[in-house]
């Protein structure tokens, strides 16, 4: 069978079926968009380059694999979600993490999956909802390390259980503008950042909700914290904001050294359009972010919240 083919096989018999309100929305635009923007339109699935996409469908295959031989294993179905959405098949996996909760009602780790994947739909409710659950779950038990789906070059799991709750919640309140609630998820979160790179991502998203909030007092003292020695594996384009916004780099300076690889542009554009707007350049600010729309990598953080900024026009 071609490998496509048993594939999308597969994931239909995991994944739920779409709301009536996602059908209707599909049967109106009338393609087949994996998410819609905050301003309706289509965002649609990319074309992997051949290599990597050789390697995520390989590694997707693995995970079916595991899981159709023991689909009690609630490892095996995580892994499958995790799989299916490295592929951009974000509907799916949260069709496959929903079945894994009618399974297993309990497992924490299946509401943190499915509440990021929410976000990545741009449901942000849906997503409030689940972490929420998440952290109830996990309320007075030992935190555990996640194993990375995409490891770093050091093959060192930086984020663990708790924190990827609390970041995720974080960032669900930050995209809708609750300002105040993000800074409280951000505040949690630290309680799990036990290493530089979960400090520094943390730090950031923390320092703009509290800016956002007006909380500036707080967000200044955040600073203090960031050294330019700390100890990064994969957070670089987080440090290297942290730093700018202490002031030990240029705004200008940051932008030339953004690789050109999009995530990294939409991480670290969406910063710098940040600040700029906190230094009183609306106009750079709004050039910033609609470059990182242009970048089309619209699952990224950084798109989100740009997109986020743009629909609620906050400049």
């Amino acid at each position: 069978m071609n490998r496509m083919v048993w594939m999308l096989l597969l994931l239909a018999s995991c994944a739920a079926p779409p709301s009536e309100e996602e059908a209707e929305i599909d049967d109106r635009q009338g393609v087949a968009a994996e998410a819609f923007s905050l301003d309706g339109q289509p965002l649609m699935r990319p074309m992997l380059d051949p290599v990597t996409d050789s390697i995520y469908t390989a590694q997707w295959i693995d995970a079916a694999h595991a899981y159709e031989s023991n689909p009690d294993d609630v490892d095996a179905l995580i892994w499958l979600g995790r799989r299916t959405a490295y592929l951009w098949r974000y509907q799916d996996a949260v069709g496959i993490f929903t079945n894994g909760i009618r399974d297993f009602p309990d497992d924490a780790r299946l509401y943190r999956h499915r509440g990021h994947r929410y976000l990545t739909l741009r449901q942000f409710d849906a997503a409030i909802a689940d972490l929420t659950k998440a952290a109830e779950l996990i309320e007075g038990k030992p935190d555990q390390v996640e194993p990375d789906g995409l490891p770093n070059a050091a093959n060192i799991p930086v984020s663990t259980l708790g924190f990827n709750i609390w970041y995720h919640l974080g960032l669900a309140h930050f995209f809708k503008g609750d300002w105040d609630a993000a800074a409280s998820a951000f505040t949690r979160c630290l309680e799990f950042s036990g290493n530089d790179d979960a400090k520094v991502s943390t730090y950031d998203w923390l320092f703009m909700s509290l800016r956002r909030a007006g909380r500036d007092a707080e967000a200044q003292a955040l600073l203090g914290k960031v050294r330019r020695d700390m100890t990064i594996l994969e957070s670089f384009a987080y440090h290297r904001r942290l730093l700018m916004y202490k002031g030990l780099i240029d705004p200008e300076t940051l932008m030339t050294e953004t690789e050109a690889n999009p995530l990294e542009w939409v991480t670290q554009g969406y910063g710098l359009a940040f600040w700029m707007r906190e230094l009183g350049d609306h106009s750079k600010a709004d050039s910033i972010l609609n470059n990182v729309i242009a970048t089309g990598y619209w699952s990224a953080f950084g798109y989100i919240a740009a997109e986020a900024d743009l629909n609620r026009r906050i400049f």
